[in-house]
């Protein structure tokens, strides 16, 4: 863990403490919530602080209404969720930092909990704006960051709050920093990771990072492409960042000098269009036909990646192997999520698309630890310091 504050050092009764959480959570047209977890995912700390006496006071954004007030962001139904889950009425305040927020928690009494509405409904925030974080701060007396989700993001309640309150991260926050952070500086071996999703582009600084921890890395999905035309294969109409073939080259090599295992599909599972009922067949990897794409990795591939998968003691996931949303593209996903789910040791999902794959596909709970950031797990396996992180306290 890094040396920072938790919520557990601060002395919170009777004290207005100002949370930062990640409620931007998915709804439907309805603007019914469509999968709570990561308001369950706060509940530790706001359960804490509420046992303590402190008076909660929470903010966060929902979805991007660009600056403006915008009813059909409103965190209205999350109030009311979260009321559901606590068992006690939460406060919803119709604005962040006018009058309502203002009376609302002057009245707060000791273990009350109130929410502000959207703090992107200003656009100060996004602009890390000294002058809004201060108002914002005027709100309570004490800071608790725990939006991991949000924490590669320097904005006002996220960062800009902190150079005028004492500071702290919450449990969710020190729950990531101690299981990620623990496998980046002392995993347990075989240490494993495995990087899916359409461009290498996006994982260019997590495999810089991982080759010089990992024992093997497992490549998987659109981004694989870019690898096999390095290595001067034909990849037919699949998905290809050209500007990184030579980037994926690069890489090979370093793994190679590094004696890292990087390994690429054997077998690829190829369509001729990009639909869920393409008609489709395996592969070799080697020889996809000029006019079809890869969609999915094929059964040798996931009988290999699988194999390497339950023998590890660490693994870390980053990426679909496929496109999983259409189920004739969805298999390698899934076998990848089962291996995972049978690891004798420690199995971490970084986010975004895999979080979703794996709770989708019902292995969830079977996972050590699902990071509940896309963005932000991305960066910290980069090993780059997150912003929100970086502003908190140290103890």
């Amino acid at each position: 863990m890094l040396n920072k504050r938790t919520v557990e050092d601060l002395e919170v009764k009777s004290k207005k403490v100002l949370v930062r959480v990640d409620f931007n959570v998915p709804m439907d047209e309805k603007g019914k919530i469509t999968d709570d977890r990561r308001i369950r995912e706060a509940l530790p700390t706001i359960n804490y602080l509420k046992d303590k006496g402190a008076r909660v006071i929470l903010m966060s954004h929902l979805g991007r209404p660009k600056g403006k007030v915008n009813p059909q962001y409103s965190l209205k139904p999350v109030a009311r969720r979260l009321s559901e889950l606590m068992g006690q009425p939460v406060i919803m305040c119709e604005d962040v930092v006018g009058e309502d927020a203002h009376k609302k928690s002057e009245a707060l009494k000791d273990g009350e909990v109130m929410l502000l509405e959207n703090v992107r409904f200003h656009a100060e925030e996004e602009k890390n704006d000294p002058e809004f974080a201060k108002k914002l701060s005027e709100l309570g007396e004490l800071y608790v960051n725990d939006a991991f989700g949000t924490a590669h993001r320097a904005h006002a309640s996220t960062a800009g709050v902190a150079d005028y309150l004492p500071s702290a991260v919450g449990f969710l926050i020190k729950k990531e920093l101690d299981v990620m952070g623990k496998v980046l500086s002392n995993p347990e071996r075989p240490f494993v990771a495995i990087l899916g999703g359409a461009k290498v582009s996006d994982k260019i600084g997590v495999i810089k990072n991982l080759i010089d921890k990992v024992d093997t890395l497992l490549i998987g999905g659109g981004m694989a492409f870019t690898f096999f035309k390095a290595l001067g294969r034909e990849v037919g109409k699949s998905v290809l960042e050209e500007d990184k073939v030579e980037l994926a080259s690069e890489l090979l090599k370093k793994a190679e000098l590094k004696g890292i295992k990087l390994l690429l599909p054997v077998d690829i599972v190829a369509a001729k269009e990009f639909k869920a009922d393409a008609e489709h067949m395996t592969v070799e990897s080697n020889e996809i036909p000029g006019d079809y794409m890869g969609l999915d990795i094929g059964e040798k591939t996931q009988k290999i990646y699988s194999e390497i998968i339950e023998n590890a003691k660490t693994v870390v996931w980053n990426g679909p192997m496929g496109v999983f949303e259409m189920p004739a593209f969805s298999k390698g996903t899934y076998a990848i999520a089962e291996a995972m789910s049978k690891v004798n040791g420690t199995t971490i999902i970084g986010g975004g698309d895999s979080a979703a794959a794996v709770e989708q596909l019902g292995f969830g709970d079977k996972m050590t630890h699902i990071s509940t950031g896309g963005g932000a797990s991305l960066e910290f396996l980069e090993g780059k310091t997150l912003p929100g992180i970086a502003v908190i306290n140290d103890k």
